[in-house]
């Protein structure tokens, strides 16, 4: 006569479940790749958003300091300055002067997964304003 095995749960013989916890979990893959590739991309959307913010500070820093005349071009290098490559090369620096008031605006593309391959269709974008710097004697 077979003995049937009793588990803790009170249950009968399990034997026929052996795998099943691998197949689960087989079958979780797809979906756990999906959640992580996701992630990633909205960590790259907030980075994006971060080194726009901080491209704007600087370059607007740079240019309350710099002499009217070459505010432009000392913005833009500030700006540019602590950008990694892959953002760097589709980004716009503009600053502008009015009322006593310096303005940067940095616009960066996001890249798609990995930086520097491709990037979505949408910009971010970043501002910054400062008080105009007084011209000492």
């Amino acid at each position: 006569m077979k003995r049937e095995e009793k588990h803790a749960d009170g249950g009968g013989d399990r034997s026929g479940d052996r795998g099943q916890v691998t197949i689960e979990f087989l079958g979780m893959i797809p979906t756990i790749l999906v959640t992580l590739v996701v992630l990633w991309q909205l960590v790259l959307v907030g980075y994006t958003f971060t080194l726009a913010g901080n491209a704007a500070d600087e370059a607007v820093r740079a240019a309350t300091a710099a002499d009217p005349g070459a505010r432009q071009g000392a913005c833009r290098a500030a700006g540019l300055d602590k950008l990694p490559g892959a953002w760097e090369g589709a980004a716009t620096v503009n600053c502008a002067t009015g009322g006593g008031y310096v303005t940067a605006d940095v616009t960066l593309k996001v890249p798609v997964l990995f930086p520097g391959t491709a990037d979505f269709p949408f910009e971010v974008k970043g501002h910054a304003g400062a008080v105009e710097e007084e011209v000492g004697d």
